[in-house]
């Protein structure tokens, strides 16, 4: 009965169209077009953008708001620090890894490993006091006092070089001629300060550096063990 009853009043219902026609009365948009309100909140907005532009910043304030940007990151002595220890574990994980690799390839039966974690802190403390020295930074800007920055740029790459080419030659000519004793005590560090050198070099000089140690190799007719 519900159900007939529900049916019965939704026929009584009337369906018409929706009026389509116009609205008889303005609208606001309308209304605000005719008293000119866009036009007086548009010459506001200008009047209003004038007058802070006018507004002169004091040199107090840009220092301040300077320092805030300066705050947002740290010290350029900090940042040297941390960027020492980054590259001296590094280097000293390289020569840990070196230093195994040459114990193994010598057929060391038995490899002393407080040794070799004694020789890692080592390396690492030498690597640390040669990285806080010579890797450039915002903090080390001055390698020798009074050159410019273009020179000082042009003195740590020919010291690069030289000291890529000089380790790169002399790691090839002691793996070459000397015992396997001498090999094991100065192929690791030597190793790790040439990988090091070549990659403070540029890509030009990088690339001359082991073109040297290459033709070093081939003239001395030495092999790569």
């Amino acid at each position: 009965m519900a159900r007939t009853r529900d049916e019965q009043s939704a026929s009584n219902f009337k369906l018409k169209q929706p009026d389509r026609s116009g609205p008889s009365e303005k609208t606001l948009l309308q209304l605000a077009e005719e008293r000119g309100l866009f036009d007086q909140v548009k010459q506001r907005e200008d009047e209003i953008a004038k007058k802070a532009a006018r507004i002169p910043i004091s040199r107090s304030q840009k220092n301040a708001d300077r320092d805030k940007d300066n705050e947002v990151g740290l010290p350029p002595s900090v940042e040297r620090v941390m960027e020492t220890l980054l590259w001296s574990v590094s280097l000293a994980m390289l020569h840990f890894t070196f230093d195994v690799l040459v114990q193994h390839q010598y057929s060391i039966d038995r490899i002393v490993w407080p040794n070799i974690w004694m020789r890692f802190c080592q390396a690492l403390l030498v690597f640390g006091l040669l990285v806080y020295v010579l890797h450039p930074h915002a903090a080390n800007p001055q390698l020798i006092p009074g050159l410019s920055a273009q020179s000082q740029f042009a003195v740590r790459q020919a010291l690069f070089f030289t000291a890529s080419i000089v380790a790169g030659c002399y790691l090839i000519h002691i793996t070459n001629t000397y015992g396997y004793l001498a090999v094991m005590k100065q192929a690791p560090p030597i190793g790790c300060l040439w990988v090091w050198f070549v990659i403070e070099l540029e890509l030009p000089w990088a690339v001359l550096s082991l073109t040297a140690a290459g033709t070093f190799l081939w003239q001395k007719g030495y092999s790569i063990k």
